[in-house]
């Protein structure tokens, strides 16, 4: 059994490469994961219902890379259920604390490292595993939280939440925490950028995955800059958009 993990594709010299979708379309996902290291479903402000998330989840796991679900605030029990699906990375927006930190990750692990309820018929079958044992046996290890840092709490208790055993690591939301620290949006300013940078040794510090969303290429090559291990670059239909935009402007000189 293999299961397509984040810690697979990280650790190279160059950051870990995941498109971000919020479209629904099962072609648009597959199109994406040709391209990128794996891909991101957003659930949280995207587009997508519980069978896209579920389908999303299987076009990643036939093609062997991993699938990351963003998931609505606090909603552990949607944290669960993608991990069903298939899914391997969860990210959770808008945590507050190291205690909201330490109930999610513990919510994407069994007993006794946490508190997952069993029941990953699909994913079983997704793997290739040969029981429901030896899926727990491997998802102990390969299922990655991502604790999102877009809050003045989150920044405040930056080093508590990474000293939370059970958490895979942090991800920054720029635009969010732009507005929590300044009280404007400016995911671009010298203060978001020096709290990003910030976050994300601290986090390598701990051992921690930092990761983080880059709206465009040239973010994405200052956020590589910086030290993130996984980049999440622009967004299904940021890239449609971009680029029938671009090719209009071609033909019409």
């Amino acid at each position: 059994m293999t299961i397509p993990t984040l810690r697979s594709i990280l650790g190279q010299e160059r950051a870990a490469l995941s498109a971000w979708s919020g479209l629904g379309d099962a072609v648009v996902h597959e199109t994406l994961l040709r391209a990128f290291d794996a891909i991101t479903l957003d659930v949280q402000h995207g587009l997508q219902g519980i069978s896209e998330i579920r389908e999303g989840c299987a076009r990643a796991a036939f093609l062997g890379k991993p699938a990351i679900v963003r998931v609505p605030v606090g909603d552990l029990a949607m944290a669960g259920r993608v991990l069903d699906f298939g899914a391997t990375g969860v990210i959770m927006p808008m945590v507050d604390s190291a205690e909201e930190a330490r109930q999610f990750a513990r919510a994407l692990l069994y007993p006794p490292l946490g508190t997952r309820s069993f029941g990953p018929a699909r994913a079983v079958d997704l793997f290739g595993a040969a029981s429901g044992a030896a899926y727990i046996e491997a998802a102990q290890e390969a299922i990655v939280s991502l604790a999102m840092i877009e809050t003045a709490g989150a920044f405040r208790e930056i080093d508590a939440i990474l000293d939370v055993r059970e958490l895979g690591g942090v991800f920054v939301g720029p635009s969010d925490l732009s507005l929590a620290l300044t009280g404007r949006l400016d995911p671009n300013g010298a203060g978001t950028d020096e709290a990003a940078l910030s976050i994300c040794r601290k986090s390598k510090g701990a051992g921690k995955i930092a990761a983080v969303y880059a709206a465009n290429a040239p973010d994405a090559r200052r956020y590589q800059a910086m030290g993130y291990d996984l980049i999440c670059v622009a967004s299904d239909v940021s890239l449609l958009k971009q680029a029938s935009l671009a090719i209009c402007a071609d033909i019409r000189g």
